[in-house]
């Protein structure tokens, strides 16, 4: 047998500076502007900056209800446990459902890109065979899986070279940028060979379409920021992982806000609507040839595929931790809680979303060009972001309600920002309910729902997980170390 009863995840295999890789590999800047520029664009037209910018405000609010929640639960499942032990079992298990389903639809948003770069890089003549570029990328997929299933300490390594080249890409690019300024020859600015001036309105709310086109635009920029918190979810491999997870999702939302808003500014200075538009699946390739016209492209080709292959592997980790979370409380067939013997992974967890995705990634031959599957899959992903993020916001200001008085930094920073986190995730998903396509709505909300199948099923059998020990930062029952968390009783006295 590969693995023994009760084995769990292996303790103390990351540092901060390996936690905080895996944080801004998770958000794959490189991949979200090359794959949702022009969707956003779509949306909100030149006002993609300001989207960025309003949605990074109630995000590093959910970052720090995911910093104060850590503290006080280490556990594999993230905001599977803490919204399941602060407001409802059921609100959990919706939790880690929203982010199970949003992980495998990416799978394959996240392959196609991979292997369209990967033929660009070869020979751009290539690039638009979506058969080709399917195939290519369910290798990288393979690829990454087998790295997430040799343990967590090979995943660090690999994101440390993967994801260090990427962003040495972009910032030689941003510096580039900069010094060239916004003169980059044919097809730019708001026609051909005019290039557009900085425009501070890109900032403010006049290129929203009302009050719901404002929140599809938050909605989508979400998704630039979303995978951050797989921090939470490698908890349990994390040293000192009570303070090193929350400060490196921190780290990891402004790191990558940084970048995208930057990188976004300068689609705006050099495409024009129709470049982008033109180019959909490519947008990043056309702005490098621009800017750097020779080099700029393929590099920034090159930081793409990097960037793609990177967050495939952590979006692998979020996906297969929480499974292995909810197999081990028996919400979810147990086999999922297993853990191989040598490499400490979820092996059956790993397998089993490897098998569902590669199908998922080979059917979607069937749906058409890489740039429609990637424009409704944003959407449908942004709405389960929605849902997790926001019952995650909820469930820190409740488990720290009783400590919120103390001082007015606790009062901010662990209720107020938390909360305008969560009352804005909640609110960009309903208003953007009128304005997604029908299809990305059936995908979004329909897997959603999907989840009431196994949710009821194991509430039915009985399962612990439905009778939680509540969270209460006040008074909380946490560990010593990751390895005995469900053995150990010191109580928290810090906050």
């Amino acid at each position: 047998m590969p693995d023994r009863p009760g084995r769990g995840l292996q303790p103390n295999v990351l540092g901060t500076f390996h936690t905080i890789v895996m944080a801004v590999a998770g958000s794959a800047p490189a991949y979200s502007l090359a794959a949702t520029s022009a969707v956003l664009v779509g949306t909100v037209g030149l006002g993609g900056p300001a989207a960025l910018l309003y949605c990074a405000v109630p995000m590093l609010g959910i970052a720090l209800a995911y910093r104060q929640l850590g503290r006080i639960d280490v556990n594999a499942g993230a905001g599977y446990s803490w919204v399941g032990r602060t407001l409802h079992p059921f609100l959990g298990f919706l939790s880690g459902w929203a982010l199970v389903v949003a992980a495998t639809l990416f799978m394959v948003a996240g392959s196609l890109p991979a292997g369209t770069m990967t033929l660009t890089v070869i020979d751009s003549r290539f690039a638009d065979d979506t058969t080709l570029a399917t195939f290519i990328g369910a290798g990288w997929f393979l690829v990454m899986l087998l790295v997430v299933l040799g343990g967590a300490r090979l995943s660090a390594r690999t994101q440390l070279v993967v994801s260090g080249v990427e962003l040495v890409i972009l910032l030689v690019f941003a510096v580039v940028a900069l010094v060239r300024g916004t003169a980059p020859g044919e097809g730019t600015g708001a026609g051909p060979g005019v290039a557009q001036a900085f425009d501070w309105s890109w900032l403010g709310f006049e290129h929203f379409d009302g009050v719901s086109g404002f929140a599809s635009g938050a909605l989508i920029a979400a998704f630039y920021y979303w995978g951050w918190d797989v921090t939470g979810n490698l908890s349990e491999e994390t040293r000192n992982s009570r303070r090193t997870t929350g400060l490196a999702g921190i780290v990891g939302v402004l790191t990558v806000f940084a970048l995208v808003e930057v990188f976004t500014i300068a689609v705006n200075v050099v495409l024009s609507a129709d470049d982008i538009e033109r180019h959909s699946a490519n947008v990043l390739t056309v702005l490098g040839e621009q800017v750097w016209p020779g080099v700029g492209g393929k590099l920034l080709v090159v930081a793409v595929m990097l960037s793609t292959v990177a967050t495939l592997q952590t979006t692998l980790i979020q996906v297969t931790r929480s499974l292995f979370a909810m197999g081990r409380d028996h919400t979810m067939p147990a086999a999922f809680g297993r853990v191989h013997r040598s490499w400490n992974t979820p092996w059956v967890a790993v397998a089993a979303v490897g098998g569902v995705a590669l199908a998922l990634i080979l059917a979607s031959l069937a749906l058409g060009p890489v740039h429609h599957i990637l424009g409704v899959a944003v959407e449908a992903i942004g709405l389960q972001i929605a849902v997790y993020y926001g019952l995650a916001g909820l469930a820190a200001v409740v488990a720290y309600r009783k400590l919120l008085c103390r001082s007015v930094a606790d009062l901010v920073l662990g209720g107020l920002w938390p909360l305008t986190g969560s009352l804005f995730m909640f609110w960009i998903f309903f208003e953007a309910l009128g304005d997604f396509s029908a299809t990305a709505l059936a995908l979004g909300l329909g897997s959603l729902a999907v989840g009431a199948v196994p949710m009821l099923w194991y509430w039915r059998r009985g399962s612990s997980y439905y009778r939680p020990a509540k969270l209460d930062a006040s008074q909380t029952v946490r560990t010593e170390e990751p390895s005995d968390y469900a053995h150990s009783t010191t109580i928290v006295t810090d906050y």
